[in-house]
């Protein structure tokens, strides 16, 4: 399988424990680490014409991702 650019453990390595511990521990984060997933990888099969897109909608879809990656980021760093 190709390397998929943006994967979150790559995006905030210095968070990879927190991530790991998050995804099993708080659903909320579960759900928004799983949509990141989705959407990262749809991007990418878009990028890589497996799965062309508009610009447009790819477009949409680079938003989202900043979107959750803000949230994920937000709450990786909140105060325990």
């Amino acid at each position: 399988m190709a390397h998929t650019p943006h994967e979150l453990h790559e995006e905030f390595p210095e968070h990879a424990e927190k991530i790991t511990a998050l995804k099993t521990s708080d659903p909320h984060f579960a759900k928004l680490h799983d949509a990141y997933h989705d959407i990262n990888r749809a991007i990418h099969r878009a990028e890589t014409n497996v799965e062309p897109t508009d610009q447009f909608a790819e477009e949409d879809m680079r938003k989202e991702r900043s979107r959750l990656k803000d949230e994920l980021y937000r709450m990786l760093t909140a105060p325990a």
